[in-house]
């Protein structure tokens, strides 16, 4: 073949190779490196927030605040061990935060606890701009995701064209030559096309099939409509108002306890409408897909299903005096198998679990969703980390072993899973 016709195409594949291997090596030290934010979300994100405090404190710049570097990776692997050490510093935290013991985390390295203090550092606050503009009145900055999607496209063309045009010289090189061209086969007749498309095809079937069965029941994310748009960030959040207030029944029984009208009404008897007239308070209300939401409007479907009449300040009754009132539909979002025991009360009252741990920053969100997968791996990792109550505990006096390597200073605290927290009949019937 006369060496005008070399292949093209090779020389394009070369370049782009070229240039895919510089790309990664000058990204390796991205891969190598521990991903702070992702580790925060993971393990941190439901008791602390960057930038405020919250079921523990807020974490932005909170190594300066420690003794020396050696100290936090201990308070952070073991926090009940540094407390009970007697450290100053470590039981003013303690103290201050109600006596809320911190989960340990021995399964984080040094380098991970860098990362995720490195991403608190570095979080900014949020900042309110409108669709159109940033603060500063200029245009909000525009990505260059859409070029590089043109430009890969385009590429991909080129690669195309150079392959086809250079199948198109080497048959024209063969008939000058007089050498038979082979017959070309269409991609769709390769049997080497409909193998690779079949393995593929059989790997995706099988990855479909298996995850859709281990997530089987699963709603994690799940964020149904409510008849009416209660915002717990503005109850729980902004004015502060107690889980337990309103869901009385987390700490007394198996339920948390859906409140009922009238524990609202305690209230809305007083405040009838959000903000100003136009019912928007200092806190925009708004739905998961940005639909703007009228706080006053909520609150007078709120007297509706109550039977409130709210210029009579009186509730509507029938001849018999009964009130004329009617049961809010709420659509229940967090739900467990029937075959699973959950008791809302061995955890909030006896294990002191922080609303967060399960439901995530509740007093964050406008609409509830479903934050934790709720699956039975993510309970038992739970009980494996979580330390219980041990000491002054007549529950737990039968477990002598473990007592005694406490008096001795053996060990710090027991983890649910060592007084038989694992245990298949612990949760199911």
């Amino acid at each position: 073949m006369p060496e005008s016709f070399k292949p093209l195409y090779r020389i394009c594949f070369r370049g782009i190779f070229t240039l895919v291997t510089v790309l990664l090596l000058g990204h390796v030290t991205a891969f190598a490196d521990p991903d702070g934010k992702a580790l925060f979300m993971s393990n941190c994100a439901s008791c602390h927030n960057p930038l405020k405090d919250a079921t523990g404190p807020a974490l932005q710049n909170i190594d300066k605040s420690f003794p020396d570097k050696e100290w936090g990776y201990n308070w952070v692997h073991n926090s009940a061990k540094v407390i009970a050490s007697g450290d100053k510093t470590a039981n003013d935290i303690y103290n201050k935060f109600n006596k809320t013991a911190m989960t340990a985390f021995p399964q984080l390295s040094t380098a991970e606890i860098d990362a995720i203090l490195n991403y608190v550092d570095n979080v900014k606050a949020p900042v309110a701009v409108t669709p159109s503009t940033t603060p500063g009145g200029e245009q909000p900055a525009e990505t260059n995701g859409w070029l590089y999607t043109i430009i890969t496209l385009s590429l991909l063309v080129l690669v195309v064209i150079l392959w086809r045009a250079n199948q198109g010289l080497k048959r024209a090189a063969n008939d000058a030559e007089g050498v038979q061209n082979e017959k070309e086969i269409p991609l769709y007749r390769s049997k080497f096309v409909i193998a690779f498309v079949s393995i593929i095809l059989f790997i995706m079937a099988g990855y479909w099939l298996v995850n859709g069965a281990v997530n089987e029941g699963r709603q994690q994310n799940y964020q149904p409509l409510q008849p009416i748009f209660y915002s717990h960030k503005v109850h729980a959040g902004i004015n502060q108002i107690n889980c337990l207030y309103c869901h009385a029944g987390a700490e007394k029984s198996r339920q948390a306890m859906i409140p009922s009208t009238n524990i609202c009404m305690n209230c809305h008897k007083q405040i009838n409408s959000y903000g100003g007239a136009d019912g928007v308070g200092d806190h925009p209300l708004k739905t998961a897909e940005g639909k703007s939401i009228n706080g006053t409007e909520q609150i007078q479907m709120l007297y509706k299903y109550a039977g409130w009449d709210p210029v009579k300040k009186d509730y509507n009754r029938d001849a018999a005096g009964n009130i004329l009132a009617t049961p809010i539909q709420w659509v229940k979002i967090h739900n467990l198998p029937d075959h699973v025991y959950f008791n809302h009360s061995q955890h909030v009252k006896v294990g002191q679990i922080q609303c967060q741990r399960c439901h995530g920053d509740i007093q964050e969100m406008d609409e509830v969703y479903q934050f934790a997968p709720l699956s039975m791996g993510w309970c038992i990792n739970c009980h494996r980390q979580t330390e219980v109550q041990f000491t002054n505990n007549k529950y737990f006096d039968i477990f002598e072993k473990y007592h005694d390597e406490i008096k001795t200073g053996k060990r710090t605290g027991v983890t649910e899973a060592e007084v038989g927290g694992t245990e298949c009949q612990k949760c199911h019937y």
